[in-house]
């Protein structure tokens, strides 16, 4: 029997398809050998604990009333010596968003009636810090245009005390009223002493900047902090804002693709390349540009080495006359325009810039956590919250099987398949295996269905607590007619599909296939 081998982590989970077996007493024999080969005991709640949950999960799945906690940050801090504080830039920021965040009055004790404000306050600092008011920031959640909360740590810094060459960052989220929500982690933080200086090298790929990577980037006028002003997007426009950043997906370009049009191309990021930024969260594009290095508020024209994290760099429109300096993307208080350069008088391969459209580049990363407290009776932290990076399936028909592979997985979770408790074996805190339920839970008119049936795939704590994920299941039937009526015919594509399926797997009723 054909077996899938495990998603790459950094793309996207393709379908798998899977063959069933003909015979029913193989199929069992080989579900048993399977259940005997894997370590770890398979469970399964109790039917009348089922039963409670079951309804639980199907009012999450209508009413949507997940939670998600977001904290994005910069992949690289520079490190603080003496009595200097070098505050992190860009700020580590904290976005609440969901709808189960507006808890009604009777809901939770904390939320008495009356009360306004915000429901929970949080507080961020490094993993190390012993949790005094001097090594850990509030933070001030405030309401966007959006209906996200949003909360900003400007103050936080790492000394030369600290000698670690990593570290996290470390999220207390607090409802009202004093019961912890949770503890959230930020993914893993390169502490570097000061910028690289020297010609880069792809020897040291930490520091360099790879294609479909997110950057911030951000200027600083005189080098003071006051003046930080980070490239953002609002209202559908490119502003220089002072108080929130955003993160960009940085595209090396084709000169030939159209716009909007993001040929895939991989490979570090050189000066001199062309370049897209598009907005992670909005999509909202910046025209391609040529990214050029910065030294002493000049842009080098003929410097073709990798870029670095905070590296001082400038964007140039292309289509420049030769001879002229160029033009570049610049800000003017708040609005980002362009700026018309002059050549350098002394060296031809310079531009001579002015401050505001010398730019600082360095890359970002993001976490997620969703849960959904509004249906557990429970008083306890939503954390760990598990996180499903790929799904892996296994077999097919009666016997098959699907392996989740992530982070903070614990022996007190089931998987479920909508409104359906599947089987669930707890492997290790990176992976749980689960036995897929027959298509029959989910339609009871199954052998005639004439369209695939997608279940979403989540999480489930003992107690309740649902933590929903953006992957889902799919039962994918053939083509067959009732008794007695008339089928007609499907259309061309979706002869096509079932064509090139029917090319690689045959002798079978139904082929699983997992999207996200």
């Amino acid at each position: 029997m054909d077996t899938a081998g495990a998603a790459d982590p950094s793309m996207p989970p393709n379908p798998l398809t899977h063959l069933s077996l003909p015979d029913r007493s193989e199929m069992q024999l080989q579900s048993e050998a399977d259940r005997r080969s894997l370590p770890g005991t398979w469970t399964r709640s109790s039917p009348e604990h089922t039963t409670i949950l079951r309804g639980g999960v199907r009012r999450c799945l209508q009413q949507q009333c997940e939670q998600t906690v977001r904290i994005v940050h910069a992949k690289v801090a520079q490190k603080s010596y003496g009595n200097e504080k070098r505050f992190f830039c860009p700020p580590p920021c904290v976005y609440l968003s969901g709808p189960g965040w507006r808890v009604k009055p009777g809901q939770d004790q904390a939320h008495q009636a009356g009360e306004t404000g915000p429901t929970v306050c949080g507080y961020i600092g490094l993993d190390s810090a012993s949790g005094s008011a001097a090594e850990t920031q509030k933070l001030n959640f405030e309401q966007q245009p959006d209906s996200r909360e949003f909360g900003c740590a400007k103050t936080l810094y790492i000394s030369d005390a600290d000698k670690r060459k990593h570290f996290r960052l470390v999220l207390r989220l607090v409802l009202r009223g004093g019961r912890e929500l949770g503890t959230f982690h930020s993914r893993l933080i390169k502490v570097i002493s000061k910028p690289s200086q020297k010609k880069q090298s792809l020897k040291n790929t930490d520091l360099c900047i790879s294609s479909g990577s997110k950057v911030s980037l951000f200027n600083r006028l005189r080098s003071q902090t006051v003046s930080t002003r980070y490239l953002s997007v609002e209202d559908g426009a490119f502003v220089a804002s002072a108080r929130q950043w955003a993160a960009f997906t940085l595209h090396l370009a084709d000169g030939h693709s159209s716009q909007g049009d993001f040929p895939p191309r991989e490979g570090y990021v050189r000066y001199g390349s062309l370049v897209r930024l598009v907005c992670t969260l909005t999509g909202i594009t910046l025209p391609p540009m040529i990214i050029r290095k910065v030294a002493k508020q000049c842009a080098l024209l003929d410097v073709d080495e990798p870029i670095s994290q905070l590296h001082k760099c400038a964007l140039q429109f292309p289509g420049s006359p030769p001879g002229g300096g160029g033009t570049y993307l610049c800000l003017a208080t708040e609005k980002v325009v362009q700026f018309q350069a002059s050549p350098c008088p002394k060296e031809a391969n310079r531009a001579l810039l002015n401050d505001s459209s010398c730019w600082t580049i360095i890359g970002t990363e993001s976490v997620e956590f969703s849960f959904s407290t509004s249906l557990a009776c429970t008083l306890e932290p939503v954390t760990p919250v598990p996180l499903i990076s790929t799904l892996e399936l296994s077999g097919g028909g009666d016997v098959a099987t699907l392996e989740l592979h992530g982070e903070n997985f614990h022996a007190g979770l089931k998987v479920w398949f909508g409104d359906v408790e599947a089987e669930t074996m707890y492997r290790s805190p990176r992976s749980l295996v689960c036995v897929v339920p027959d298509v029959a839970a989910f339609c009871s008119d199954w052998r005639w269905l004439r369209a695939p049936i997608t279940i979403p795939v989540s999480l489930v704590r003992s107690d309740g607590l649902f933590y929903p994920s953006a992957f889902s299941f799919t039962y994918t039937p053939e083509y067959s007619a009732r008794p007695g009526h008339t089928v007609p015919e499907p259309a061309t594509d979706a002869d096509a599909l079932l064509e090139s399926i029917h090319q690689e797997f045959t002798r079978t009723n139904f082929h699983l296939f997992i999207q996200t």
